[in-house]
């Protein structure tokens, strides 16, 4: 039988394969990123990827949070230990975030698996540090922060990963950072913030949300209100698809919409099927989200119960995990929806209850899961550096127990990282270099924006189409 000590052993004879230092490097950076920019384009809504390059243009962050593509690309070949497990695919540190189990707790973790793929544990911890070194520069918290930040972000993985790889299969399945948890742990200066995000999650439900995005029509109805370009319907005078759009050829959504939950109901456990069962569907819109995955198909559909209660569900694209494109690993999920549930389910502690997947019409593939319910995301820019570099950790607590439940291998990556700092330094100069690759990235792609290469569109020029 192997033990905890040969596991441990295991993992620092990786090092002889990828010692910790080599993952200083940023990987295949000698490229153009405007043809990556636009491959990861293909596919979506064509006035709406107009839309994308607009938010994407706000600043070197948030072109950073809407291309994982690119750093996929940037990592293939890179350096790793070798051990392959299910990953996050696009750890930024805005895929982290507060969110209801099926009990009504809130806890905190990664809450975003659109890319979710086997692959090196190392790409997801990559990420998160370079985003956090791309945020810092967007905070205007200097370099003193840049650094603290990332060295409490590996600290706390190492730390964690220790932990789970010390204590029980079924502790580690388990394990959860609830918002209590932050609570006591928080200091003063975080207090607030933390005190704050429990409040606004208790506010977010689907009784809160019915009024601001719904309305009686005039036959008297319960339907979704139009709010470009943010929600429109599809047939509708304010649809934003493209005229050649099949979606529009289609005539009739229910008939589609019928078949998809169908299929949808058999991904639920049979409890939670009984409770879909009690619902029925009102109306159905578009609706814009994120910026990565702008573009692509998401809907939104407004269910009731025989009270007139709401529940609403979002319906995803799922499309090809940008990490399937550049790593080469074994998955047995042909259905991209699929594998996004599964990957969700076995990462975080708990999911959303209508956590589920399905086929949409022309073969798309489809995850659903339940519209903002008590969901709430880090407010960084309200963040002193001390709660920013606090923040750093928890993310790198929450990963780390993502990747010792989604792999099993606690005690290999403990063994690997050790004890000592020489990841957080090599991650450091990793995340400093690729903030400042981001950088030259953003710069190339204004220009190409500015010559024509790319078309943009911000929020306002949308809306102003539609103005009466």
């Amino acid at each position: 039988m192997t033990t905890l000590k040969d596991r441990f052993k295991q993992g620092r004879d990786a090092r002889k394969k990828c010692s910790r230092g080599d993952h200083a490097s940023t990987g295949k950076v000698n490229r153009d990123p405007v043809p990556l920019i636009k491959a990861s384009s293909e596919g979506r809504v064509k006035s709406l990827v107009e839309l994308r390059y607009g938010r994407m243009l706000v600043s070197p962050f948030t072109f950073y949070r809407g291309n994982a593509l690119l750093q996929a690309h940037d990592l293939a070949n890179s350096p790793n230990m070798g051990l392959v497990s299910p990953i996050c695919g696009d750890c930024h540190l805005m895929n982290f975030g507060g969110f209801a189990t099926p009990e009504r707790n809130l806890l905190f973790s990664v809450n975003d698996f659109d890319e979710t793929y086997p692959g090196p544990w190392e790409w997801d911890l990559k990420r998160l540090v370079a985003s956090f070194v791309v945020a810092t520069h967007d905070l205007r918290h200097g370099n003193s922060v840049e650094e603290a930040v990332c060295h409490e972000v590996v600290r706390a993985y190492q730390q964690t990963m220790l932990e789970c790889a010390e204590q029980s299969t079924l502790h580690t399945w388990y394990e959860s950072i609830t918002y209590d948890d932050l609570r006591e742990q928080a200091r003063k200066n975080a207090l607030e913030h933390v005190e704050r995000a429990i409040e606004k999650a208790e506010r977010r439900t689907h009784a809160e949300l019915l009024p601001k995005i719904s309305e009686r029509d005039a036959q008297g109805r319960l339907v979704i209100r139009d709010d470009l370009p943010e929600i429109f319907h599809l047939h509708g005078s304010t649809t934003l698809l493209d005229a050649d759009d099949d979606w529009l050829r289609l005539p009739d959504w229910q008939t589609h919409l019928d078949k998809f939950m169908r299929e949808y109901r058999s991904t639920l456990q049979a409890d939670r099927r009984e409770l879909l069962s009690r619902f029925r569907v009102q109306d159905l819109a578009f609706k814009v989200v994120g910026v990565g995955s702008v573009g692509t198909r998401c809907l939104v559909a407004l269910l009731t119960d025989e009270q007139g209660f709401p529940l609403f569900l979002q319906y995803k694209e799922a499309r090809r995990s940008v990490v399937a494109s550049y790593f080469k690993a074994k998955s047995r999920i042909k259905h991209e929806g699929q594998r996004v549930v599964e990957g969700q389910r076995l990462m975080q502690s708990a999911s959303d209850l209508f956590l589920g997947w399905g086929t949409g019409p022309n073969g798309r593939h489809f995850y659903v899961r339940q519209l903002r319910d008590m969901k709430v995301s880090a407010e960084i820019e309200t963040f002193d550096a001390d709660t920013f570099t606090a923040y750093g950790g928890v993310c790198g607590r929450a990963l780390a127990n993502a990747h010792a439940k989604s792999s099993g291998c606690a005690a290999l990556i403990s063994g690997y990282i050790g004890k000592s700092d020489a990841l957080a330094e090599a991650l450091y100069k990793y995340a400093k270099a690729y903030a400042r690759q981001n950088e030259r990235d953003f710069e190339r792609f204004q220009q190409a924006c500015r010559k024509g290469r790319l078309h943009a569109r911000s929020e306002a020029d949308f809306a102003a189409d539609y103005t009466p």
